[in-house]
């Protein structure tokens, strides 16, 4: 069975095909899926292998690639069949990179500080704040806050307060996130392990808990930042689009990876329990549409 793949922009899919006598047979789909299959009878084996030339020819003008071509055989079932012919997809980059000066470091740490003071106070200034020390973290083009002992320190006393026990003061998750994903990737996997070891009873402790699970079944730090930034982004007021569109463009890449490492997203996605989280769940169910 040929197969066909086409990646481009936000799209990421394959279709194969072959003949069986006189049934003209197609496998199609996202990567990373099984895909849905199509049989289609004609009167011989020529007809069918007229429609067969036509639509290979036709997917190439489309800008399909052939990435094999082989004698006829059944189609690959599951991920791990697709996986020796998915494409190795390159994230675009996140942060803009560079060596930050002195005094970019210092107001990120004044930034950062200011805002572990703010934690527990009125919300809207909390969100203020946040945003502010998202900017300042933005000027450091993605450095990893534990070479640098000033950021470092105030940095893990702020994760700290996002599994701070019901009753104090607690930073929430959806702003250590945002706060998150302006730095260094290695970040991530170091502050999961810090809310991990936190007392039980933390109200967010369900969802760290999930962010866990999904990094550590990713087992890429850059891939899991970027997917736990999206299951805890913070609803906005007017719709979703701008949510839709970075799952639509995030999805291919982790598509890829899990069908490089032998699964799928409908797997990866059962192996994720958000508990009783309603929005977690909601979360999951649209990565999952």
């Amino acid at each position: 069975m040929r197969r066909f793949e086409f990646v481009e922009g936000t799209s990421a899919k394959f279709w194969m095909a072959e003949v069986q006598g006189s049934t003209f047979v197609v496998v199609y789909g996202r990567l990373g899926t099984e895909g849905q299959r199509k049989e289609k009878e004609f009167d011989d084996e020529e007809s069918a292998r007229r429609e067969y030339d036509r639509k290979v020819a036709e997917k190439l003008r489309e800008g399909y690639r052939e990435v094999s071509s082989e004698a006829p055989q059944a189609a690959p079932k599951g991920a791990k069949g697709a996986a020796a012919a998915a494409p190795k997809l390159s994230l675009p980059p996140r942060v803009r990179g560079g060596k930050p000066s002195a005094e970019q470091v210092t107001a990120a740490v004044a930034a950062l500080t200011t805002l572990d003071a703010l934690v527990g106070g009125r919300s809207w200034k909390v969100a203020q704040q946040a945003r502010g020390a998202r900017r300042a973290l933005r000027t450091l083009g993605g450095v990893d806050p534990a070479k640098h002992p000033a950021l470092g320190t105030v940095f893990t006393s702020l994760m700290a307060k996002v599994v701070a026990p019901r009753g104090e003061p607690r930073l929430p998750l959806w702003v250590a996130m945002e706060l998150l994903s302006e730095l260094d990737a290695s970040a991530f996997p170091r502050t999961l392990e810090q809310w991990k070891r936190a007392p039980a009873g933390a109200p967010s402790q369900a969802a760290t808990a999930l962010l866990s699970r999904q990094a550590e079944a990713l087992g890429e730090p850059e891939l899991a930042l970027r997917v736990g930034t999206l299951l805890e982004e913070r609803p906005r007021a007017q719709g979703g689009e701008g949510w839709e569109k970075r799952w639509s463009e995030l999805r291919p890449h982790l598509e890829g990876h899990l069908v490089a490492g032998g699964s799928s997203l409908p797997a990866w996605l059962r192996s994720l329990d958000a508990g009783e989280d309603s929005r977690l769940a909601e979360r999951l169910s649209r990565l999952g549409a």
